[in-house]
């Protein structure tokens, strides 16, 4: 693999906290909701929800805190397809139907009628030309810029029919467009600069709730629209919200979220800790489900010179027992990584058999590279210690545990590390720096494209230009039979795998917990916060 000198472009890859991969007493999974009453959902009631992170931007598609910052943006805008979370299948929303050509560089959508805008604007195909224009020219600041890779136009066919043409497959493209980040946004929006939208005055969706506040680490509150009547039918919820009103209130501490839930102070709160699981699943009925997408783990900087080195890669990769990180930081309930890919993604393989834990292996092959141990534990070559930095995000608790005895764990080897820690803002300021080794990172799709965005050369954070790999996410992008993708996805982990471009830690579930009179609450298939239409609450 030969090493590319360009600078590191940002990816918003970020971790979000959650917990519990396998079925629990008084926890549903899958797409399932809060709630097992059998009553009839009740209209009205204002629902406070806790979240850990500021969203940062309102705006769809702009850069944001992640999962909290989608769950909060879901509610404003609606999709042209719905993702399925109980097979991953495409249904239709804003798009009624959708159709690829033989080579999958142009998708036609048929567009919904009698949508509208909460402004009252009409949605219509130059709406949906707007907004993928404005993605497209929003480049690198947008979260949705490597799903527009080789973007030509988005062509007005008529007021209810699209197509959208590219220079190259896309066959992740449909996929794409059910995601929040692709979310459609009206006139006002898209006339507004991109970078002026990020306290959401300006986005306007056409989704089931509108924004009423937002104070920045306080809180967003969100208001019903009462007019809203086109869900997603697959999902049941395609009419109005029950609840008038709902407050995203920011509550960064694990253990106050907790505490202000069992007070009653709180409805729901998200990014259950795994040491809250236990006392929690007694008292409600947790909302769990499985993340697909790209695990928790190591990804390698391959601009910084010592881990450009494959053998280095590969003694980190080897030093690293995932099982006792596991086991130590979290528990059971979570799966330990075997690949890239958590393994409920379209596509999984596991690749654990090419790097296993190994440590004697991994001080032979730094030894014949080398790297020879100092005074201190911390091997050097040339006068250059193999300290590395590795930069994390301080929003799941679990990390940091994981983290330090990931450090123990590589100092046994010779292999100083030092952990940069912070908030989300500054976790994207030291990616875009450069300044980093390694980050600890995951994200969530499900589709094993989200390791485009990271891992090819053209849309990537990682510093390193591997044409094979290239080659295979061109492959994946021309292939729209599900069993070819699947196929070419197992050789894309394989590589990564193989190059040590990325070291697999531990997969990831979300959990959500309701109070006892909270119903409805759901996620969609990325194991993000679905819209909040079948949400309820118990009359007072």
């Amino acid at each position: 693999m030969t090493t590319h000198r360009s600078p590191i472009r940002l990816v918003a890859v970020l971790a979000a906290g959650t917990a519990a991969a396998l079925v629990m007493a008084g926890c549903s999974t899958g797409g399932s909701s809060s709630g097992s009453s059998g009553s009839k959902p009740v209209d009205g009631g204002d629902l406070t929800y806790a979240v850990a992170n500021d969203p940062i931007s309102l705006n769809p598609s702009g850069v944001g805190a992640g999962n909290d910052t989608l769950a909060i943006t879901r509610q404003l805008v609606d999709s042209l397809l719905w993702q399925d979370p109980s097979d991953g299948s495409l249904k239709p929303w804003l798009a009624t139907k959708y159709s690829a050509n033989a080579d999958a560089t142009a998708f036609t959508f048929d567009l919904r009628k009698g949508v509208t805008f909460s402004d009252g604007t009409p949605f219509d195909a130059t709406a949906v030309k707007d907004t993928f224009d404005d993605i497209a020219e929003a480049g690198a600041s947008s979260t949705a810029s490597s799903s527009f890779v080789g973007y030509e136009q988005t062509k007005v066919v008529d007021d209810d029919t699209v197509e959208v043409d590219f220079s190259s497959p896309n066959a992740a493209f449909p996929n794409a467009t059910s995601s929040v980040a692709l979310g459609i946004v009206a006139p006002k929006t898209t006339e507004t600069p991109f970078d002026g939208r990020a306290d959401g005055k300006d986005v306007v969706g056409t989704g089931p709730f509108t924004l009423q506040s937002y104070t920045k680490n306080t809180s967003t509150v969100l208001v019903k629209r009462k007019d809203y009547d086109w869900g997603p039918a697959a999902r049941g919820t395609s009419g109005a919200a029950h609840l008038s009103k709902v407050t995203f209130q920011v509550v960064p501490e694990a253990s106050v979220r907790t505490g202000s839930l069992q007070s009653g102070q709180l409805d729901a709160i998200s990014s259950v800790q795994p040491s809250d699981v236990d006392s929690l699943k007694t008292q409600y009925d947790l909302v769990t489900r499985a993340n697909p997408g790209q695990v928790f783990g190591l990804t390698f900087n391959q601009e910084r010179p010592i881990v450009q080195d494959l053998a280095v890669r590969k003694a980190i990769a080897q030093a690293v027992d995932a099982k006792t990180v596991r086991d130590t930081a979290l528990d059971d309930l979570f799966a330990v990584g075997t690949s890239a890919l958590g393994s409920t993604t379209p596509g999984y393989t596991d690749t654990s058999s090419t790097n296993e834990y190994d440590p004697d292996a991994a001080k032979s092959a730094l030894d014949d590279a080398g790297w020879k141990t100092g005074a201190d534990g911390i091997r050097s070559k040339g006068g250059k210690e193999l300290q590395l930095k590795l930069i994390w995000i301080t929003n799941f608790g679990p990390n940091q545990t994981s983290l330090e005895l990931i450090q123990q764990e590589l100092k046994k080897v010779g292999v100083g590390l030092t952990l940069e820690s912070g908030t989300v803002p500054q976790y994207l300021d030291n990616l875009t720096s450069g300044d980093w080794d390694l980050s600890w990172d995951n994200s969530s799709r499900a589709d094993g494209d989200v390791l485009r965005a990271k891992f090819s050369s053209g849309a990537q954070s990682i510093g390193a230009d591997d044409r094979t790999l290239d080659a295979l996410f061109s492959k994946e992008l021309a292939q729209s039979d599900p069993k070819e993708r699947d196929a070419t996805f197992a050789e894309i982990q394989q590589r990564i795998a193989a190059q040590v471009d990325f070291v697999p830690v531990h997969e990831l579930t979300s959990i959500i917990a309701p109070a006892k009179d909270v119903h409805g609450i759901a996620f969609g298939a990325d194991t993000r916060l679905d819209q909040l239409t079948g949400a309820w609450k118990d009359a007072a």
